[in-house]
């Protein structure tokens, strides 16, 4: 798992476990359900058990973490492509501790952190980061599929103190001005922005001009843009 990842916007990916809830509207076509659904597994809702992953999985970073230092490199890893490391579950508790620690022992890798559940960064992460800062390696991301998910979840976002912040607004499900929120001092910048449309056979119609529209706001405002799909 991980190697030469195929999202085209990371190098590596990481999971810890297996296994979500559907939160919001960009989840119900979810390629995560789907693809453990595939492998005969039955992870996902409130009432499923996670799917933990094997020990050698888990020494993946530090291997990919020694690799980028023997070769002067920086190893992108999106953690948690099959699940949401901020999904408020007590089972997590253990296994998001051990994922904290992870991230502070690799420093030549930077950790994106993609979720759908902003809302409770503030309180899952170590104590430490919220007085002493985040570590350099993380970046903090959000999915926002729809104007109303941007509302929700973007303001939340831009309050973290994460060494650049991020949205994923993909898959994109309607027209999204971000302009009150770029332009807010009281807020931290958004560093990067990607955007899709969804893919297969239950894929929801994306209009062009909805991505024309994200890709111009962020010329406007110096914020780095990268289509996907």
């Amino acid at each position: 798992m991980g190697l030469q990842s195929k999202i085209e916007w990371t190098d590596r990916t990481f999971n810890g476990w297996w296994g979500c809830t559907k939160v919001s509207p960009a989840c119900a076509n979810c390629y995560a359900d789907s693809m453990s659904k595939r492998f005969g597994h039955n992870v996902w809702g409130p009432s499923a058990p996670r799917r933990w992953l094997s020990e050698d999985n888990w020494k993946l970073p530090t291997k990919w973490n020694a690799e980028a230092e023997r070769k002067g490199i920086n190893i992108k890893v999106f953690c948690s492509s099959m699940s949401d490391v901020f999904e408020e579950r007590d089972d997590l508790d253990e296994h998001r501790s051990r994922l904290f620690n992870i991230i502070e022992d690799t420093p030549f890798l930077t950790w994106q952190l993609l979720t759908k559940r902003p809302e409770n960064i503030e309180r899952m992460i170590p104590a430490e980061w919220n007085t002493n800062g985040w570590p350099s390696n993380v970046w903090i991301g959000t999915t926002i599929e729809n104007q109303e998910w941007a509302d929700r979840r973007l303001p939340i976002l831009l309050s973290l103190p994460a060494a650049k912040r991020f949205v994923s607004a993909e898959p994109l499900l309607g027209s999204i001005d971000l302009t009150k929120y770029l332009t807010d001092p009281k807020l931290l910048p958004l560093d990067w922005l990607i955007d899709g449309g969804e893919s297969g056979p239950k894929s929801r119609v994306t209009a062009y001009d909805w991505f024309r529209e994200l890709r111009d706001q962020c010329a406007v405002h110096g914020i780095a843009y990268f289509h996907k799909q």
